[in-house]
């Protein structure tokens, strides 16, 4: 099993984090902000991986620092479960539907980090949740989990299922990617031989 637990604390947040990428997608998340709780729930029943997230933050500030300090738990305790990469698939991608709306994923856990966010919204907020900070939740994965992250929302009206379909599509790519592919299950999926 691949597994790690992380734990982060700065003066803004205290964030306790544990990954199995090989799980079933069973999870136990409290940030104490309703609508990204939600949003990791879904990450984690379609990425099947296990997810134990608890995130103490300065929400009486701003949601700003605890959703991209979650951002860079997750991406690392990924990266980290994953070790020296070897047999993995390297590369997810997924188009997801969602009623009038659909969205696309593609990620590398190539080592180098970007994130490219191409999602247009109509409203400044989710829930209690601003707008703006699903593209902060995903820079920060990137760049602590050194992928390439290109997530686009093809077409759709309803803000909602807009932001429901990224976190499915991502979902569903980072599982692609971290999968072991049995014919290099041994072998770096690089032609450097080091991701």
């Amino acid at each position: 099993m691949r597994k790690q637990s992380l734990k982060r604390s700065t003066k803004e947040t205290t964030i306790n984090c544990s990954v199995n990428i090989d799980g079933t997608g069973k999870n136990s998340i409290s940030t104490k902000i309703g609508f990204f709780d939600h949003m990791l729930e879904i990450f984690s029943n379609h990425s099947l991986i296990d997810l134990k997230l608890n995130a103490k933050g300065d929400v009486g500030v701003d949601l700003h620092h605890t959703v991209e300090d979650c951002g860079l738990v997750l991406g690392e305790s990924i990266n980290k479960a994953l070790k020296d990469k070897k047999g993995i698939r390297r590369y997810g991608f997924f188009y997801v539907p969602m009623d009038e709306c659909l969205t696309r994923s593609v990620i590398d856990f190539s080592g180098r980090s970007e994130l490219v966010w191409s999602v247009k919204l109509g409203l400044k907020k989710l829930g209690e949740m601003d707008t703006e900070l699903f593209e902060e939740f995903f820079k920060s994965f990137a760049k602590a989990s050194n992928s390439n992250l290109h997530i686009t929302n093809i077409y759709g009206k309803n803000n909602h299922h807009i932001i429901e379909s990224c976190f499915k599509a991502f979902a569903k790519s980072v599982r692609m990617a971290i999968e072991i592919d049995k014919k290099i299950k041994n072998k770096i999926p690089s032609s450097k031989g080091i991701l």
